[in-house]
This record gives C-alpha cells, sequence and structure tokens, in this order.
C-alpha cells in the first residue's frame, strides 16, 4: 500500500494519460483505426491538422471509437492510484487526447474525479495545459504525473512530480527543479521491441524467391544469386513494412487476442508514434533495392505490397478469400524471384506452390478456430470465420495438399523432369514424403499443437526439418550425374 500524510491527500494528483497511465498514444491509434475504417477520411488528418491539433483530434474522435477496456494500462502506475483514490485523494485526469477518449478512460476505471483534455477548441498540451492547471489549482497547488518533454513546462509548477517511463532526459530536467517524488519504471524493450514486431523470422518465407534459380539448376550462378539475395532483402523490408502496419490496424483485435496481446504495439512496450515511422521507412528501403534489379521484379513488389494492403484492409475478413491472398502471397515471392533473375518459372512450379500454400492457409485457420473454440468463442474478432466451419476447412486444407501432391506426381512423370534431372526416377520419393509431411501437419492442427503460422511451426518441429533435409537429399541425388 502506498501511503502519504494527510496534507498529502488535500492536493490533488493531476494524472497525463498517453504514456504515464495507457502505453501508447491515442492520437495514432485512433488515426490507424480511421484508416482501417475509411482511408480516405485518414488523408484528411493534413488538412484538419492546418487548422488545428485540436481539431485533428477532434475531427478523428468523431468518426472512431476505440476500445478503452483493452488499452495497455501501466499495472504498477494504476495500482498506485487505484491507492490513492481509496485514501480518498482527488484524481483529476489531465490529458492532451480527446475528452471523448479521456471521459470513456476514466469512466471504465472509476478513480478521477474530474477530467481535463482537449475539445475542439482546446488542444489540452504543453503550455496551455500549463496555464490552465494553474488557473485551476494555483500554482504549486497541485501534484502532477507525466513522462513527456511537453510535461517539462508543467513540472516546476507542481507542488511534487511523478515521473513515470519518462523520456529520454526528461528525468534528468525535471530533477532540477527539485520537486521530483518518485519515478515508476517498467521492462522497455526497446530497440528489441521493433525488431520483434519487424517478425525477421518471417523472412524464412522469402526464401521462395529462390527457388526459380534452384529450378534452373543456376544456383552456382554468382550473378544471378546476388541479384536474388538481393530480392531476398527487399522482400523481407517490404514485407516487415507491412506486419508493423498490419499490427498497427489490428490493435483493438490483437488486444482480445490471447496470444496476440503480447506483440509489442498491442502491449505497450513499443511505441505506436516509432511504429508509424518505422512503416513507410521500411517500404522505401525495399523500393530503393528493388530499383537495382530488373524492373520486372520492382513491379511484382509493388504488386506484393498492394495486395496485402488489400488483405490488412479488407480481404483478411472475407472467409476463403483471406486464404486463396495468402496462397497468392507465396506463389507471387516465386514469381518475383523469378523476375529478379530474368527466369520463366514453369506451369508445374506455380501450381505446386499455389495448391501446397492453399493447404498451410487452410492449417492457419483452423488452428485459430480451433483456439477459439477452446476458448468458448464462436467467432473471430475481425475474421469471416466461425467455429462450425471447422471441419469445412480442414477438408478444404486437406484436399489442397493433396492436390499439391498430385501435381509433383504429374510433373515427375512429364518430359520436363527426364530433360533436367540425370535420375528422374528418384524424385518419386518426394511423393511419400510431401504426404507424409502434409498428413502430419493436419494431424498435429486437429490435436491443437500447431502454432498459427505453420511455417514457423515446421521451422521449430524436428520432423518438420528431417523431411527437409530428405527432400534435399533425394533432388541432389536425382540430379547426380
Amino acid at each position: 500500500m502506498f501511503r502519504q500524510s494527510t496534507n498529502d491527500m488535500e492536493v490533488p494528483l493531476c494524472v497525463d494519460l498517453d504514456g504515464p497511465l495507457v502505453r501508447t498514444d491515442l492520437l495514432v491509434e485512433s488515426w490507424f483505426a480511421l484508416l482501417k475504417s475509411s482511408a480516405s477520411l485518414a488523408f484528411l488528418a493534413p488538412f484538419w491538422l492546418i487548422i488545428g491539433k485540436a481539431r485533428l483530434k477532434h475531427e478523428i474522435a468523431h468518426r472512431v471509437d476505440l476500445d478503452v477496456q483493452s488499452l495497455p494500462y501501466d499495472s504498477a502506475f494504476l495500482e498506485y492510484l487505484r491507492d490513492q483514490h481509496r485514501q480518498g485523494r482527488q484524481l483529476v485526469l489531465t490529458t492532451a487526447s480527446h475528452e471523448k477518449y479521456a471521459k470513456q478512460v476514466a469512466e471504465h476505471l472509476g478513480i478521477f474525479n474530474e477530467v481535463m483534455a482537449s475539445n475542439a477548441q482546446t488542444n489540452f498540451s504543453g503550455a496551455e495545459k500549463h496555464r490552465l492547471l494553474v488557473v485551476r489549482f494555483g500554482d504549486g497547488g497541485f501534484d502532477y504525473a507525466g513522462n513527456s518533454r511537453a510535461d517539462i513546462e508543467i513540472f516546476p509548477h507542481a507542488r511534487r512530480a511523478i515521473l513515470v517511463d519518462p523520456e529520454s532526459g526528461v528525468e534528468q530536467t525535471a530533477r532540477r527543479f527539485g520537486n521530483v517524488e518518485r519515478v515508476f519504471r517498467h521492462e522497455v524493450s526497446g530497440f528489441a521491441a521493433y525488431v520483434r514486431a519487424m517478425r525477421p523470422h518471417q523472412w524464412i518465407k522469402n526464401l521462395l524467391v529462390f527457388v526459380p534459380l534452384a529450378a534452373a539448376h543456376e544456383l552456382g550462378n554468382l550473378a544471378l544469386f546476388g541479384q536474388a539475395i538481393l530480392a531476398f532483402v527487399a522482400f523481407g523490408l517490404c514485407a516487415s513494412s507491412v506486419y508493423l502496419l498490419n499490427d498497427l490496424l489490428d490493435l483493438p483485435a490483437d488486444r482480445s487476442h490471447t496470444r496476440k496481446r503480447s506483440r509489442p504495439f498491442a502491449s505497450g512496450t513499443a511505441s505506436v508514434k516509432v511504429g508509424a515511422v518505422l512503416v513507410p521507412c521500411l517500404l522505401a528501403a525495399a523500393a530503393g533495392l528493388a530499383t537495382i534489379l530488373p524492373t520486372a521484379f520492382l513491379a511484382a513488389l509493388a504488386l506484393y505490397y498492394v495486395t496485402t494492403l488489400a488483405y490488412s484492409f479488407s480481404l483478411k475478413g472475407k472467409v476463403m478469400v483471406d486464404v486463396l491472398v495468402l496462397a497468392g502471397l507465396y506463389t507471387l515471392r516465386i514469381l518475383a524471384g523469378a523476375a529478379a533473375v530474368a527466369i520463366a518459372p514453369s506451369f508445374w512450379l506455380l501450381a505446386f506452390s499455389m495448391f501446397l500454400f492453399l493447404s498451410l492457409a487452410m492449417v492457419k485457420r483452423y488452428s485459430e478456430l480451433l483456439e477459439l473454440m477452446g476458448a468458448g468463442k464462436k467467432s473471430a474478432k475481425g475474421r469471416g470465420y466461425e467455429v462450425t466451419d471447422l471441419v469445412t476447412v480442414q477438408s478444404l486444407g486437406a484436399a489442397g495438399g493433396y492436390c499439391a501432391v498430385l501435381v509433383l506426381a504429374l510433373y515427375i512423370n512429364s518430359d520436363d523432369v527426364r530433360i533436367s534431372y540425370a535420375r528422374p526416377e528418384m524424385i518419386w520419393l518426394l511423393c511419400p514424403l510431401l504426404l507424409y509431411w502434409i498428413s502430419r501437419m493436419w494431424q498435429r492442427a486437429g490435436r491443437g499443437e500447431m502454432h498459427d503460422d505453420p511455417i514457423v511451426f515446421a521451422l521449430k518441429d524436428r520432423i518438420s526439418r528431417w523431411v527437409g533435409g530428405a527432400f534435399v537429399v533425394v533432388m541432389v541425388a536425382a540430379d547426380w550425374a
């Protein structure tokens, strides 16, 4: 329990919202929510900002609702505030966020006696917040809890200052005023949190850009291999830009998910403001690398980005369309790899890819639905699927996997194999290997043991790695003269 003297209890404690109380920025979150619901309205933000920041916040708040119950509250600081409230202290929520969200947070927490926030005319921040607090409580007539550089104007006029995870340089400056009472800190992942949000482990999917080079038996061509490496990095940067954007758009859904709530932006370990800057920066870096490669690769990368945006904004909520798009994005990586090295992919490769990755996309959806059923829920937030679709998704997904095996068998019996491989009969061993692996993936999914991303599961799964190694051995043996 946090105890103060009676005199302290008579001094109101003014609490900032963004940063100290919730580990996020509500203006940025609300803009991304507006972007997801209406991209055309979201891009009116610069025009609203010209009128003033207060107008910007008001226009967005007028159009967007936030789920204040799922916001990433700072648990230690919130417990301190609740204890102060229990002891009868007056708590005032003083925030630059719009009054709509501030009042909803205050109502949800039930510990604040008063709310002072931005509205259509006033941006309650920095100098304006300092002025209004002094008018309301008098110079030195209040304690203040904050963390940002904008709060530096307020700290010297507060009786006491409480810092909650202060921004760089803020604590040092605030201590010069001699009124810092205490500092709350939580574990900050820093750079590691942003790297995790970029999901570099997902870059393994971009190894598909090397497939056309391998299928053409040109992996030993150093010039082409170098181009494929550039394509791999460009795709990785582009994909990371999409992952960040997708996480920023899906904050409410992620926070309601048992596992995704721990993602950096959803949990507040990474700043949504920094994430908003990283999205275009990563995309620009990817485009810069793509300009070194053939124009066809840049076109494929642009198509990938546009398709992923369509998926993030709309298509991920369309039943069956979403899995077809996911399978298409995998195949698009192969097409992009072919464009990077100017090698035309075969019909067999594209057909095999589409069926195989359709099956894996279905595995992902099946696992999510199974998890929902275990949690007693009927449908996924932001998705069009219901738990009653489990059997349908399972049957279609397994069928897609076996169609991939059929395409492989037909390819093995084609003239292309006899021309390209010294011992084509060896490739028949791939069929039982693939049948086993696909069947095992669906068995694991049915037992609820599948990670929501089957590619990540396969990388961690010892048996899957053995099967992958066997694939490589068979292909080398078939090509051995």
